[in-house]
């Protein structure tokens, strides 16, 4: 077996079910082993899954486990050489799947390649990064970074000066596609459970690069990449457990001072959203909805901001961002 596709669902039916399709239909004639690990959907999602994608392996989980953790499930029950990590938000485009494989076959040196991310429209969506330190998080939170985006000291942690044409090291792919050789997986380990949702691909590539292997963006393989395929189902608790999310990250990787860092820099962020939001609803009548949606979030951030950094989602958290 040459390449196994995980695919982590939470009701995102509609999207799943392009997904798979987008899944064979890129791999045709070969057949990839393809391992749906559902966390506990109520959309008719997995009963989908068995009606019209019979080849597929699907693992139910009986309550939603976070993104991190039903991955790990959905990896320790493939077989392939290259574990590629999908989305069920993602429609793969071409040969997408094996340009990817035979990209890690011609580079042993690299232990995870992800493919040239596109919007609904085409247009490119960013997808590499660098990872977070003081300054980008800085030129992020306070706008600098929306501002300046095509200035690389002042881009923040999106590499939107980068015109994503051409191979090239980068710190970070956005885990909503991944292809990682096995023995990467082995060496670096599972994706840290800590994260239930959010910042667990900014950790598991750190640990990649410090373990010794190279992550390369390669835009020969191309897919579409929806977002939001299961955050639009709840968006206040998925902008809560994102920031909860990084708060464990800088916790992790730089100790508690960077951990007061973050919660000072991202609630005075979440101020600002707060305020402009709330200007927003004054000036702009016509859309008083989305500017009270945007309020809603950036005071659910501030108060999480102060709570405790490990606390855990209940359920209502899903997998596709």
């Amino acid at each position: 077996m040459d390449v196994s596709v995980i695919i982590v669902n939470w009701n995102a039916r509609r999207y799943l079910e392009e997904c798979l399709a987008s899944v064979y239909e890129s791999s045709a004639p070969s057949v990839p082993e393809v391992i749906v690990v559902d966390n506990a959907s109520t959309d008719g999602s997995p009963e989908m899954v068995e009606e019209r994608f019979p080849d597929v392996k699907l693992v139910r989980c009986r309550e939603n486990l976070g993104f991190a953790r039903a991955n790990n499930i959905g990896i320790k029950e493939s077989q392939g050489r290259h574990i590629a990590l999908v989305n069920s938000d993602v429609k793969l485009l071409g040969r997408c799947l094996d340009t990817l494989a035979t990209f890690l076959d011609q580079n042993p040196k690299i232990g995870l390649v992800g493919p040239r991310i596109l919007n609904a429209d085409l247009t490119l969506q960013s997808s590499c990064r660098q990872f977070p330190n003081p300054w980008n998080t800085l030129c992020s939170a306070t706008g600098l970074a929306r501002l300046t985006s095509r200035h690389k000291v002042l881009s923040g942690e999106h590499m939107l000066y980068f015109r994503h044409d051409r191979v090239r090291p980068v710190d970070v792919l956005v885990g909503c596609f991944w292809m990682m050789r096995r023995e990467a997986w082995g060496t670096v380990g599972v994706l840290d459970e800590q994260f239930f949702i959010f910042a667990e691909d900014v950790d598991w590539c750190r640990r990649c690069w410090n373990a010794g292997w190279e992550i390369v963006f390669c835009p020969d393989a191309q897919a579409i990449h929806h977002r939001g395929g299961s955050s639009v189902n709840d968006p206040v608790r998925f902008a809560v457990e994102q920031q909860r999310a990084v708060l464990r990250y800088w916790r992790k990787h730089h100790g508690i001072l960077g951990r007061l860092y973050m919660v000072a820099l991202l609630g005075f962020g979440q101020l600002l959203r707060y305020l402009s939001a709330f200007v927003s609803t004054l000036v702009r009548r016509s859309a008083p909805s989305d500017g009270r949606l945007r309020m809603r979030k950036a005071s659910a951030c501030l108060r999480a901001s102060f709570g405790r950094d490990c606390s855990r989602a209940s359920g209502g958290v899903g997998a596709s961002g």
